[in-house]
């Protein structure tokens, strides 16, 4: 039995190697991105609160020791199913975070090798786009394979251009 190929985009990961932000714009455009998904632990009981679609990362700024939380709901009712949230990363005392995307799950899993729960997502521009415009306003930076070895970053405003 062969293992099922890695989520990736080839077309990312080469536009990363080159460093051509024009090159990027097209991949992100005409390809997927791979997303970190929000891993977030069953509640006793095996139920969860519904979040709002951002996993929020808190804690001390490390990335890899961020823990995710959900965001407050209108109704104290548990429910049993959870939308796919992004997972995003924040800095101590501030309500900004950080879009972390990758060009394959493996460049994701090289960020956080001890995290026992990397789960990932692929994102279409529409998908992309979609999410960015809804949390435009708590985005401060977006980071492209930020653990090498050919990192780029962005403005969340010049990322959604490129994507329209």
């Amino acid at each position: 039995m062969t293992e099922a190929a890695s989520p990736r985009s080839e077309a990312l990961e080469l536009a990363l190697a080159s460093q051509d932000v024009a090159a990027v714009a097209f991949a992100l455009r005409h390809d997927v991105v791979v997303v970190p998904k929000l891993v977030v632990p069953p509640a006793e009981g095996g139920l969860v609160a519904e979040g709002d679609g951002v996993g929020v990362g808190e804690g001390d700024g490390d990335a890899a020791t961020d823990t995710a939380a959900l965001a407050d709901r209108d109704s104290a009712e548990p429910v049993s199913v959870v939308a796919e949230q992004v997972r995003v990363f924040g800095r101590e005392n501030t309500d900004k975070r950080i879009l972390l995307l990758f060009s394959s799950a493996e460049a994701y899993a090289a960020m956080v090798p001890d995290d026992p729960d990397l789960e990932v997502m692929l994102y279409d521009s529409d998908a992309l786009r979609a999410f960015m415009e809804v949390h435009l306003d708590v985005l401060e930076q977006v980071f492209f394979d930020i653990a090498g070895p050919h990192t780029m970053a962005a403005a969340p405003e010049d990322l959604l251009k490129a994507l329209k």
